[in-house]
């Protein structure tokens, strides 16, 4: 009887993936960080649309501006990672800048100041992506991947829920005072970066061990090969259909959904990603990554298609958890791509440039989806959107 039972749990213990213990302690880290930032974020367009009367077109583009300037940073340090060699120290540097810039969020007495601090916040996320994404990939088995990413993104993602979940009880606490949520939210980002600098380990002896002297040089990239070029063309394609989750805010806001619960659309949109980031990369270390990717097209077209033509609160709610499976079952997977397909010792540039042209690509979309909604109406942006989506969808069977 006990050998049947040692049997089994020996058998339950090898089917479980032991996920490392520093991506574990990467994961919280997000976790901590995406409560603090969400609980500013998810509040942030309506401040600036309500209380400083800024347009819809100027959100999306100091959305796109902020997003572009955290990729253009990636890519300068994820190639210093390569040329160092190590990885966490960049990973500290940046979400320490984060941090740093929180309180700036309350204390801004203007428009000017609040896009000040996002900007410098999303350098800090720049200086922070890139050689953290190639820290999971170092000290990660190769068949396990998929899951380590999922489970980077399922404990961030429950950070993005918990966040507007917070803010939407601070809002009611205070009787919608904006710049209290916006100081609680120092807490969590000192807490994430304590985490980081006190338990995330990097490998003593990485596949990244031998330092590229010059990352971004011709010869370098061409290492990279075709089939991360192919991958990183078919992401920025799919980038223009994912315009920024503001406007998911604004389609709310718009339908009458007062401020105080406005968070919520963030709330349901990441609790649903949250769940399925985790099974839908340990499904694509099974199954292949392409199968998964498709699935997670087919359910942005779907989001696109129910914000579009279902203009009601069940339209709504099915749209924004529509939404939130598509990015879980796309973003651990283009993550996992990437580690798949470049180089140990240039996994830190390969996902620079990755974000830095995918960041391109959110800059265009987000400019492009307020000129619409401002335009032509929501519905040509979120059908604009599912037309880029459906076009990523046949370009996935050039990837191999």
């Amino acid at each position: 009887m006990r050998s049947a039972e040692k049997t089994e749990h020996s058998t339950t213990a090898k089917a479980l993936p032991k996920i490392p213990r520093s991506v574990w302690a990467l994961g919280f880290v997000s976790l901590f960080m995406d409560i603090s930032s969400e609980m500013i974020h998810a509040l942030l367009p309506l401040y600036m649309v309500t209380v400083l009367g800024t347009s819809v077109v100027a959100v999306g583009f100091i959305e796109g501006i902020a997003e572009a300037t955290a990729s253009i940073t990636k890519v300068f340090s994820g190639a210093l990672s390569d040329r160092l060699g190590k990885r966490k120290l960049l990973t500290v540097l940046g979400y320490g800048l984060g941090a740093l810039t929180k309180p700036v969020f309350p204390m801004a007495s203007g428009l000017e100041w609040l896009t000040a601090a996002r900007f410098v916040d999303r350098i800090g996320k720049g200086i922070r992506g890139a050689p953290r994404d190639a820290l999971v990939a170092d000290v990660t088995p190769p068949e396990l991947r998929g899951a380590a990413f999922g489970l980077r993104q399922t404990l961030d993602t429950v950070g993005a829920f918990l966040g507007p979940l917070l803010a939407i009880v601070l809002m009611w606490l205070t009787a919608s005072h904006f710049q209290t949520v916006f100081w609680v939210a120092v807490i969590p980002a000192f807490v994430a970066v304590y985490i980081l600098v006190a338990f995330v380990r990097e490998p003593e002896t990485a596949p990244s061990a031998r330092p590229v002297r010059s990352p971004l040089a011709l010869h370098e990239l061409v290492r990279l090969g075709p089939a991360y070029w192919r991958l990183t063309g078919l992401a920025m394609v799919f980038t223009l259909a994912r315009f920024s989750e503001a406007f998911l805010l604004l389609r709310a806001q718009d339908m009458g959904l007062a401020p105080l619960w406005a968070p919520a659309v963030l709330v349901l949109m990441a609790l649903v990603y949250s769940l399925s980031a985790y099974p839908a990369g340990a499904l694509s270390d099974r199954l292949g990554r392409r199968g998964v990717l498709m699935m997670g097209l087919g359910l942005l077209i779907a989001a696109d298609l129910l914000l579009a033509l279902l203009p009601s609160w069940t339209g709504l709610a099915l749209g924004v958890a529509a939404w939130g499976l598509h990015l879980g079952f796309t973003q651990g997977i283009f993550a996992a791509l990437i580690a798949d397909s470049a180089p140990a010792n240039l996994r830190g540039t390969a996902f620079g440039l990755f974000n830095l042209l995918t960041g391109v690509a959110l800059l265009v979309a987000s400019v492009v989806a307020g000129l619409l909604w401002d335009g032509a109406g929501f519905q040509a942006t979120f059908l604009v959107g599912a037309g880029f989506a459906t076009a990523t969808l046949v370009g996935v069977k050039w990837l191999r």
